[in-house]
């Protein structure tokens, strides 16, 4: 599993009972990359997006390199799931 640096700038941002919550789910997907709740995003063929309260977390599952990449934290609104 990797984190990018803009993901890491947006959990910092969040309130700290928020980034409390985070880190088990991002965590456990890196044992099920799609749980069930798993969104597929159409805009790209390997984005994914999992929800945490109000928060949303949009991640790449590479199948072939079996990894994922957790591309943004981010409250819920209409850019939220956007590249």
């Amino acid at each position: 599993m990797e984190i990018a640096p803009a993901a890491q700038r947006d959990s910092k941002k969040l309130p700290v009972a928020t980034q409390a919550r985070l880190p088990h789910p991002i965590l456990s997907l890196a044992e099920i990359p799609r749980p069930s709740g798993s969104k597929k995003l159409q805009s790209d063929k390997t984005a994914w997006r999992i929800r945490i309260g109000s928060f949303r977390v949009v991640y790449d599952v590479l199948d072939e390199e079996q990894l994922v990449v957790i591309l943004k934290v981010a409250r819920r609104n209409e850019a939220t799931c956007r590249r």
